[in-house]
């Protein structure tokens, strides 16, 4: 018999149901992290994250705050990897490590803030379908329908060129153009949530629309919520990278894809400044793919029917 039924039943209001849900939590960690480390590629992407956050953090004492800046350059313009500079230097003399290593910060933030809300108006929009329903949802998915067929990028690139540019800009373009997909996936798994008997058992003792979509709904769709962060994340990183790269990031910040940028105005690709080209571009593919190995870990771990290859 399991540790759960010889528990004795304790009422809500008890300070031992607070405890017991405690336990339950910790228990359903436990249970996760247990079925996640069976996924090697989840748990090598887990420990390549680790490391970028770990470089990202502490960018202000490896590399210092003032790495950026053009009129204390170390190196001349375009030196080539060397003992003093390990990647070379950009066209104003910087050094690349320490500007692959302070973008970090920036392409890490912008994709993460980007991603948080995307999937936030997506569930939003997602469970609301879900439980309405009726003209609400009607008028809720032919909109979600416009923008799966309208291309994001040029969404994203309307509404970064119309505002300032700025990173909040950057974060509100791929945020507000990436998130039909969740909101498809969020009311799929609502109706089929909402459908269960316990629903109706819910409605019929008197619970309201706000009690049965956050007490109810919610935790249910909750582990697609969080499986499809961890892969909108990657998406959202690529395109912060791809707007940067087309000129229409924050230009006074550091970032990979404003690096990539930099590198095209330089003439580098044609010079053949490999240096300048290949690190950011190393470094966004690796961030990518690491968001991608976990999220696909995630999702087998959270509906192990997907079969997932460990």
């Amino acid at each position: 018999m399991s540790a759960e039924t010889t528990e004795p039943p304790v009422k809500p209001g008890e300070p031992g149901a607070r405890a017991l849900a405690r336990r339950r939590r910790r228990a359903s960690v436990a249970r996760f992290w247990r079925e996640y480390r069976r996924h090697r590629a989840g748990v090598f992407g887990l420990a390549a994250l680790v490391l970028f956050v770990l470089v990202a953090l502490t960018a202000p004492l490896t590399v210092g705050s003032d790495v950026d800046s053009v009129t204390d350059a170390p190196g001349k313009p375009l030196e080539s990897p060397s003992g003093r500079f390990p990647l070379g230097t950009d066209q104003f003399g910087r050094s690349l490590l320490g500007l692959l290593v302070w973008g970090s910060r920036v392409s890490l933030l912008v994709g993460l803030l980007a991603a948080a809300l995307s999937v936030l108006i997506g569930a939003l929009i997602g469970i609301t379908a879900g439980h309405f329903r009726g003209w609400y949802a009607t008028v809720m998915m032919r909109i979600t329908d416009w923008f799966l067929v309208m291309p994001t990028l040029v969404l994203a690139i309307v509404l970064a060129t119309v505002l300032s540019r700025s990173l909040g800009t950057i974060v509100l373009a791929i945020g507000v153009t990436t998130w039909p997909t969740t909101a498809r996936l969020v009311r799929a798994q609502t109706l089929a949530v909402e459908s269960r008997p316990y629903i109706e058992r819910a409605k019929a003792l008197g619970g309201g629309h706000w009690h049965i979509m956050s007490r109810h709904v919610l935790p249910n769709v909750m582990p697609l919520i969080l499986a499809q962060t961890t892969l909108i994340i990657s998406s959202a990183i690529l395109a912060e990278a791809t707007l940067a790269f087309l000129g229409l990031g924050d230009p006074m910040v550091v970032s990979w894809g404003g690096l990539l940028q930099d590198a095209r105005e330089a003439g580098s690709v044609s010079s053949g400044d490999w240096w300048y080209l290949v690190p950011p571009g190393i470094g966004i593919a690796a961030v990518a793919l690491a968001f991608t190995l976990c999220g696909r870990a995630v999702e087998a771990v959270l509906n192990p029917r997907l079969g997932v290859s460990r």
